[in-house]
Order: C-alpha cells, then sequence, then structure tokens
C-alpha cells in the first residue's frame, strides 16, 4: 500500500483549523514527550508553540548531538541539462521560459567534476530538467558512471522514474534520490503544473517509495516553501518522511526546507515563509523525526545558515550553482538565484571555527 492511501486519509482533515486552535497546554504535553505523535507535531507547527520555540531549538539540538553528533554533511548540485517538458509555473526551467537550453557532454561531465573534487567534496547531487527525449536515464547513467571516478556518493534529482529505472540508475553508482513533491494540496498542485508528465500528482507521490524499494541509500523529500500555507505542507512532508521510515527502516531518510528564490519566470509566492517560521519547523521537524536528515541549501543567506546550523539541520550545500555546466562556466543562467555565495573553502573555515566537524564522506562504497 502507497503513501497515497495514507495521505487520503489526512487530506479532508482540516489541518490549518486543528494548528489554529490549538492551546498552550497541548505544546507543553507535546514538549514533555520523548516520543511525538502526528498531532503532538502539529501542535509544535501551531502559533501557540511560538511562545516555546528557545525550549524547542534547545530540546532540537540535544536530539540532533545524539543522534548525528556535532556534524554537518557538504555537498553541491551538478546540473547536467536544463531542457523541460514541464509548464510548472513557479521554476525557472519551465520550457516556456526564455532561456538558453543546454545539456552538457562527457567530456563535460569530468570536466565539471574535476573542477568541483578539487574543493574536497565527495558528495554530489545532479540534476536535469524534466526531458527524457533529450536527458534520458540512459543518458543520465552514463554521466554518474563518469562521476563515480570522483564522488563517493552521487544523488539525483531528476523527473519521476519507475521503480525499474530507479534500479538501473543505482547499478550505475547513484545511491542517493532527492525528490519534492512541491506541494501536497492536491487541487493547488493541478494549478501549478499545467502542462507535461509533472502533471501526474500521484505518480510523483509515490516516487519517493519507488526509490527506497530499488535500493536508494538514501531518499530525500520536501515541499518548495511558498507555493502553499507552509504548515500544511510541512505536516504533509513530516507524515511522508515518518511512513516512509516505517516502511523502510534499512534507508535512511531526509527533508530539505526550499524557501522560493528568484527566477527568470514571472511567479511570485503565494505566501511569505518567514525566518522565524524556518525556525518553527526546523526544531519541530527534529523533535518528531529524530533520525531523519534535514537539508538547508544555498537558497538561504549566509547569516541565516549560520544561525540555524546547530538546531537540527545535517546537512548543507556550499560552492553552488543552478547552471548547467556552472562550475566551469559560471556566467551561465541558472534556475534560481542562489543567496549563500561562499565557497567550499569559505564554508569548511566557518564551520571549523564554530568547532563542526565538516563531512565529506559518510559511506563506502563496495
Amino acid at each position: 500500500m502507497s503513501f497515497f492511501y495514507e495521505y487520503e486519509k489526512f487530506k479532508e482533515i482540516d489541518i490549518l483549523q486543528i494548528i489554529s486552535s490549538t492551546p498552550k497546554r497541548a505544546v507543553e504535553k507535546a514538549l514533555e514527550q520523548d516520543k511525538v505523535s502526528i498531532e503532538d507535531f502539529a501542535t509544535l507547527l501551531s502559533p501557540s508553540a511560538l511562545p516555546y520555540l528557545e525550549f524547542m531549538a534547545q530540546k532540537s539540538r540535544d536530539i540532533k548531538m545524539r543522534y548525528f553528533g556535532n556534524t554537518i554533511n557538504l555537498f553541491t548540485p551538478i546540473y547536467i541539462s536544463n531542457f523541460c517538458n514541464n509548464g510548472c509555473l513557479y521554476c525557472g526551467f519551465n520550457h516556456g521560459v526564455d532561456i538558453a537550453r543546454d545539456k552538457l557532454s562527457l567530456d563535460q561531465i569530468r570536466q565539471e567534476a574535476e573542477t568541483i573534487s578539487s574543493t574536497g567534496l565527495k558528495h554530489i547531487l545532479v540534476l536535469t530538467g524534466d526531458a527524457p527525449q533529450i536527458a534520458s536515464v540512459e543518458y543520465i547513467a552514463e554521466c554518474c558512471k563518469i562521476l563515480k571516478d570522483y564522488f563517493s556518493s552521487i544523488s539525483i534529482e531528476v523527473f519521476a522514474l519507475t521503480e525499474d529505472e530507479y534500479r538501473f540508475l543505482v547499478e550505475s553508482g547513484v545511491d542517493g534520490l532527492t525528490i519534492y513533491q512541491e506541494t501536497y494540496n492536491q487541487e493547488l498542485y493541478k494549478v501549478l503544473h499545467p502542462k507535461g508528465p509533472k502533471r501526474s500528482y500521484r505518480f510523483r507521490l509515490d516516487a519517493p517509495e519507488r526509490g527506497a524499494a530499488a535500493g536508494m541509500r538514501n531518499v530525500n523529500l520536501g515541499a518548495l516553501l511558498g507555493l502553499d500555507l507552509w504548515q500544511k505542507d510541512i505536516f504533509f512532508t513530516a507524515l511522508h518522511a515518518k511512513w516512509l521510515e516505517e516502511k523502510y527502516p534499512e534507508t535512511d531518510f531526509s527533508i530539505s526546507l526550499p524557501r522560493m528564490r528568484p527566477h527568470s519566470g514571472t511567479y511570485q509566492p503565494a505566501c511569505i515563509v518567514s525566518d522565524k517560521d524556518m525556525v518553527q519547523m526546523i526544531t519541530a521537524l527534529r523533535i518528531f523525526l529524530p533520525r531523519c536528515g534535514i537539508t538547508i541549501s544555498t537558497r538561504e543567506s549566509e547569516s541565516f545558515r549560520n544561525n540555524i546550523l546547530t538546531l537540527g539541520v545535517t546537512k548543507v550545500s556550499a560552492g553552488s550553482t543552478t547552471a548547467v555546466g556552472g562550475h566551469t562556466s559560471p556566467e551561465r543562467t541558472g534556475q534560481f538565484e542562489i543567496s549563500d555565495t561562499r565557497s567550499v573553502a569559505q564554508m569548511i573555515d566557518y564551520l571549523t571555527q564554530r568547532q563542526i566537524q565538516p563531512v565529506f564522506k559518510d559511506w563506502e562504497r563496495f
């Protein structure tokens, strides 16, 4: 049985009404628990939890230290193609946006890999648009075979695939999958995805499970914050991660918290997500899902990332570019603007000064 049926059980419940009517005593009770239920988690997302934010932050720090130690895993994205068949309203790679389109050759992949690996990074995230007639699964596999020579961990953030296609990529050296549902609001999802294969809500929703079933070592999910009210999307993201953790205990799951950034399109966020909102969701997630990773990318500013590193975050990107071939050709147009522009060396220096251990490699490929 897929997560879709679990989603169906909760989607008719007015989560926002429950959250907005949460009394302070319910928050206190949730924070007293060693094991937090999904109902308790909802209370931690409520306005009533705001007076307890410092306590939540301390509890989140303690849990993070217990499960992950004083470490931060480092990675960077590598964009290999920006051709796309989808009409996602919020995306700079939307097929209707007038930008230069490109796809890296295998020689260019190796050049990008050499540039990135020279920084010391061992974890990489491979990204494409959704155009399998141009950047096929076979092409992605060939790229990853090259990347295996340079990196110990290769994750993909590409279009939703079948279980067999994920298994094929695992056999080609991929060990991690990142895929965002964008929003768990099924009706809004249809509006935001008017054209293209990504329009299928159910096929995308079940993709993390197909990846886990295919043997991915790590599966990372999330919602694009700003498309809908953040409390709703974070509630369902957490519910999804919890369901996956219970069904696939041998797989590591993590959650990314990407806020919308300026891009080449015209779509503007429907909802503003503040820094305080981000702190509340990070700490609530860490308390509810103690074993789950939390990723904060360079979408966020340098100062904000500095301030939240100890709150429960386990992984950050560094030296990022969102352009195809952007590590060797930084003048190219990216998918969106990044905010924290620090190099890998600068990020390592900052972590070391804070006595936080930067992690480059966390497993051995056999």
